[in-house]
């Protein structure tokens, strides 16, 4: 039996049935175009470091970071009277206090967000922590940081769910119980910025393509609010403005190092599970069922950079990329491509002590030895 679905255009309102069967003829298989493999063999980077015609690194990077910003379109307007911030709740824990806060981070909106605060005198290190995509909406913030008691019993019980993707251990707080200012707010999509008929992995592709009707870009959305965050970040009086970092696992991963090739104010960051080159994320040969997304889709960019040529504006800053041998979202051949298209920059800028690329014997996941790996990291560079 045929499956027949019943569908009415919305411009001229005719109904038409579609059903499951195939035409002979197609130019789409699975999720890519039949011609994805030209589609990458056409793909240069011209604006790559060591293949731009820029030969001065400091102008390279400002150009290579303009080109990201371009490919961005238009940016949230910033907020009138700078990052308002009130507080909803405060809790004692152990070694540090938690906060909910609502910030604005734009003219348009204002943000949920969590920040841990260690006891004693600062000022202190601080960190950015960004939450993970998941396919998993309901929380964002709560991924990281156990979230306040104020918070409803489902959001609570869920984020301990989600906690079993990091061995148990929410990665915020271990951060603050070593002394680190934590902050970490919802993604647009996210938490408390989700959708209010309930979210679904599907309308997350859809809403983002009717925003880029509006001129704008959800991924770049959340790129800027991340920048955005962290400047709000370093004006807190417990923050030492000079000691910031940023990380994340998967999709936090993503954020990381992007967050900290185009923010100054980012000083060291160490992305999980999150690195690979377009030839080996884009192509057939894996039969993977998801190849890319709108979580990380800048229109245009790759014409001019790929991921890793990205990640390399951020040198000569100290960075952690800790990947997974047995992750099946990131082949291990684009993760050893791109680990050495960034030592290749670090090194023409001699700088390559400061950047470490591991393959962990692990599959997509942030365990307690790679927040561990995390923290000495940022122990010994903030």
């Amino acid at each position: 039996m045929r499956k027949i679905i019943l569908l009415t255009c919305f411009i001229c309102g005719i109904t038409i049935s579609s059903s499951a069967q195939n035409r002979e003829r197609y130019e789409f298989v699975r999720n890519l175009p039949a011609y994805a493999d030209s589609l990458i063999a056409d793909l240069t980077y011209p604006l790559a470091w060591g293949n731009s015609d820029i030969k001065d690194f400091g102008k390279w990077r400002e150009a290579a970071r303009q080109k990201v910003f371009d490919c961005m379109l238009t940016p949230p307007p910033a907020p009138t009277n700078g990052y308002e911030a009130k507080v909803i709740y405060e809790e004692q824990r152990d070694g540090y206090k938690a906060r909910k806060i609502e910030i604005r981070l734009s003219k348009y909106y204002t943000v949920p967000a969590y920040v841990l605060i260690p006891n004693g005198k600062g000022p202190f290190p601080a960190v950015n922590m960004l939450h993970d995509h998941g396919g998993h909406f309901f929380i964002g913030k709560e991924k990281c940081i156990r979230p306040l008691a104020c918070e409803d019993s489902t959001v609570i019980k869920d984020a301990k769910e989600w906690a079993k993707g990091y061995e148990g251990q929410f990665f915020g707080d271990y951060l603050a119980q070593h002394g680190y200012v934590v902050f970490s707010a919802d993604a647009p999509m996210w938490g408390e910025r989700g959708l209010k008929e309930g979210m679904k992995r599907n309308l997350y592709d859809m809403i983002a393509g009717n925003m880029m009707m509006y001129g704008i870009d959800l991924s770049a959305y959340m790129t800027y609010d991340d920048i955005a965050g962290t400047e709000y970040l370093a004006t807190m009086p417990e923050v030492d403005a000079k000691r910031i970092g940023c990380t994340g696992w998967s999709m936090g991963g993503y954020r990381t190092w992007i967050l900290a090739a185009l923010s100054d104010r980012i000083k060291v960051g160490a992305a999980v599970c999150w690195m690979v080159t377009t030839d080996e994320q884009m192509t057939f040969k894996y039969k993977r069922t998801e190849n890319g997304g709108f979580a990380n889709c800048l229109p245009g960019l790759r014409r001019w950079l790929d991921y890793p040529h990205i990640a390399s504006i951020a040198c000569p800053k100290p960075m952690l990329f800790i990947n997974g041998s047995q992750d099946k979202l990131f082949p291990v051949a684009g993760v050893e491509k791109a680990f050495s298209i960034m030592h290749d920059t670090w090194k023409s800028q001699g700088a390559d002590d400061k950047l470490e690329t591991e393959l962990w014997d692990i599959p997509h996941s942030c365990d307690r030895k790679a927040q561990k790996r995390v923290l000495d990291f940022f122990n010994k560079h903030l």
